[in-house]
């Protein structure tokens, strides 16, 4: 195959990948602290021996979060936590410490306030959070302050990676920090609001259209040459 087939065959792949990301980020688009994910190209250019030649080979490995901050919509749920600004909560999966924006929050059977899918959210000291059974009314302050019945019980912790670009989502809602992370000293957190997924459906909606249109082009090319290669080849072999 000649270079210009290698060439868009490396192209196809990275739209692909980018279908697929599209394609997840609709699926998500009504995904509490969901955040919308791009794909960045790449380009690798070599010398080749025709003087003055290069060879351009594109990829598309890199996956982007976008962290805008996405719409709060009220809930009055007591566990429902939102943050506006910068930060994330922090919970402790079977796989370690893991980021995420998502803050619908419950007690579990221990009294431990868990996500929906049963990790512990932890403070600002990074241990669990108990909720007293008898409590009757729980209340969270804009800084974090955690309270029953009057009495303050923890404070949620908010943290941020110490290295924004060693940020990787593990999961939907879910970001290993590589580069580690540090507690955040202010916090602004609302009770009985969620984060919603900060997808713009129509724009996702957009960007599939133009890449299906891109990776058509490509595979009708992809075609052309396959048949301009069949007729070289026919016309050599008489």
């Amino acid at each position: 195959m000649e270079n210009a087939g290698y060439t868009t065959l490396m192209r196809q792949s990275g739209l692909m990948a980018e279908m697929r990301t599209v394609a997840n980020n609709l699926a998500n688009m009504s995904t509490t602290g969901y955040r919308r994910e791009g794909v960045i190209f790449s380009e690798f250019i070599m010398p080749v021996d025709d003087e003055g030649g290069s060879l351009s080979m594109a990829a598309a490995e890199v996956r982007r979060t976008d962290q805008r901050q996405g719409p709060i919509a009220q809930t009055n749920g007591t566990f429902d936590l939102a943050i506006e600004g910068e930060g994330f909560f922090l919970v402790d999966t079977p796989n370690g410490q893991r980021l995420t924006r998502s803050g619908a929050f419950t007690p579990n059977g221990e009294g431990e306030l868990v996500n929906p899918d049963g990790y512990r959210l932890l403070d600002a000291g990074g241990a669990p959070i108990f909720i007293p059974p008898d409590a009757r009314a729980i209340s969270v302050a804009r800084d974090g302050t955690l309270s029953a019945d009057g009495n303050p019980l923890a404070q949620i912790g908010l943290y941020r990676p110490s290295d924004p670009l060693s940020l990787i989502r593990e999961d939907g809602v879910l970001f290993r920090a590589d580069g580690g992370f540090e507690p955040m000293e202010e916090a602004a957190m609302l009770q009985g609001f969620l984060e919603e997924s900060n997808v713009d459906p129509v724009g996702e909606i957009t960007r599939m259209i133009e890449v299906q249109r891109a990776y058509e082009l490509g595979q009708n090319f992809l075609d052309r040459e396959d048949e301009r290669i069949r007729g070289v080849l026919q016309t050599l072999g008489r």
